[in-house]
């Protein structure tokens, strides 16, 4: 069943469809019809337009929402910045290390102390969030819900957030999402929420986009279906808040820098809305594999779920590929991924299970691995040798298991949070995956070597 099988309950109603128009009232009545901005709202509201792209925007690419809310968002106090190393977010003012070597990291700690904003840790990122250019990869972990009076949003980018372990019960000013571990969840630039933590401590990883907007990838001679198929992304329904009163935080992220303004009202009073910019979530468990049934082992980008292209087509600013359970079948083939280099970058984390290219225990649920640009790898020693054995029969690979792969076409640098500070980097990565490899070429006798001499 193309589901997946979740112990907490869903708690919330959704509207399906990837990039559709969607709109949403909580009160009957509320929006407006015929019209974006009428003189006088219904029931005394507030007009405001949410624009996720440039009002010039082609229309295919074009991004906003229309609010309807008791009070506008700009009704707060001025800026100003948050006490120092609140938010570890910030490019620019951290060293970044741009490395060749192959990286892994031990699973990143549960940190029982922190909330949300407070738990974002940036491990590595390319470009410039000003230039609105690149992409951000972080790691949370977080034991304390965000207090009912906060708000959150990043101004630099979009958050893709791979939920690893606990639940995330989010408010967001267009409405409830439910997030478990299997399920994504992209809450757009701009867009403003607090987390809840129902069922304890939270970790898992972020990839934040600069540029554009994510889409679904192309689908080419695969046709007109499957990979992730766009009316299984699931979008809320309006629920609001009507507090007029009281003091509330407006904690915004902007250029990695932590911002805090306060309001008398609550920020989560959109009683209506209705447009293309909007937080949505989808379960991984849906995903329709592709993959090969004669020979060879695909390219990876089969399993792209979401893509944000950069101006050269066919090249990603960043993708985001999973590795679900999945039947391998292919006659005389190597099956697990093949050795190689790629122009790519690479990042990969795991959410549950074993990861099929690697054996033993050291890529493990919570933790991650970097290959950047042109850095050489592939499935451990142990791995190659099972896999060169074993019988060619039908398989079902990855049972139980989610691994996934934030891919970027720049080189990405590693903060130094994420090189020392955090302490989990694995220094016998290398020679535990590839040093005990050997080489198996032998030239039988009688068979002649052509000489390359003139």
């Amino acid at each position: 069943m193309p589901v997946t099988q979740f112990s907490t309950p869903e708690k919330y109603k959704y509207q399906n469809g990837f990039g559709s128009y969607h709109e949403s009232e909580a009160v009957e009545g509320a929006l407006p019809v015929g019209a974006n901005s009428p003189q006088k709202p219904p029931y005394g509201l507030y007009a405001e337009k949410l624009s996720g792209t440039a009002f010039t925007a082609p229309r295919y690419e074009n991004q906003q929402s229309w609010l309807y809310k008791v009070l506008p968002s700009a009704a707060h106090s001025p800026f100003v910045p948050r006490e120092a190393n609140s938010c570890e977010a910030n490019l620019e003012g951290d060293k970044m290390h741009q490395v060749p070597n192959q990286l892994r990291w031990d699973p990143f700690d549960l940190n029982p102390e922190m909330d949300w904003v407070h738990g974002l840790k940036l491990v590595a990122g390319a470009g410039d969030p000003t230039l609105k250019h690149g992409l951000g990869i972080f790691i949370f972990a977080a034991g304390k819900s965000m207090d009912s009076n906060e708000a959150f949003y990043s101004a630099d980018g979009d958050f893709l957030i791979v939920l690893q372990i606990g639940v995330l019960d989010i408010q967001t000013e267009l409405g409830r999402i439910l997030i478990r571990p299997n399920e994504i969840c992209v809450i757009p630039r701009g867009i403003r929420y607090r987390i809840e933590l129902p069922n304890g401590p939270v970790r898992g990883y972020i990839l934040e986009l600069y540029s554009g907007h994510f889409q679904l990838p192309e689908l080419g001679p695969i046709g007109s279906n499957c990979l992730a198929n766009a009316r299984d992304f699931q979008v809320p329904v309006a629920a609001f808040d009507e507090c007029t009163t009281g003091t509330y935080k407006i904690l915004s992220k902007f250029n990695g820098h932590l911002f805090t303004a306060t309001q008398n009202h609550t920020p989560y009073d959109v009683v209506a809305w209705h447009g293309l910019y909007y937080p949505f979530k989808y379960d991984l468990g849906r995903f329709n594999t592709i993959g090969s049934i004669s020979y060879d082992h695909p390219d990876p980008s089969i399993f792209t779920v979401l893509t944000a292209p950069s101006d050269h087509v066919g090249t990603a600013i960043a993708d985001f590929v999973i590795f679900p359970p999945r039947w391998l079948v292919g006659e005389d083939t190597f099956r697990p991924p093949w050795y190689h280099r790629n122009t790519m970058s690479e990042f990969m984390g795991l959410i549950g299970g074993q990861y099929d290219a690697k054996t033993g225990g050291g890529f493990q649920p919570a933790g991650a691995s970097l290959h950047n640009i042109m850095s050489a790898h592939g499935p451990d020693s142990g791995t190659h040798e099972k896999a060169s054995n074993a019988q060619l029969k039908p398989m079902k690979v990855g049972e139980g298991s989610m691994a996934f792969m934030f891919e970027s076409c720049l080189m990405v640098g590693v903060t130094e949070w994420g090189l020392r500070e955090c302490r989990k980097v694995q220094e016998d990565y290398n020679a535990e995956s590839w040093t005990p490899l050997e080489a198996h070429f032998k030239v039988p006798d009688g068979v002649k070597k052509v000489s390359n001499s003139v």
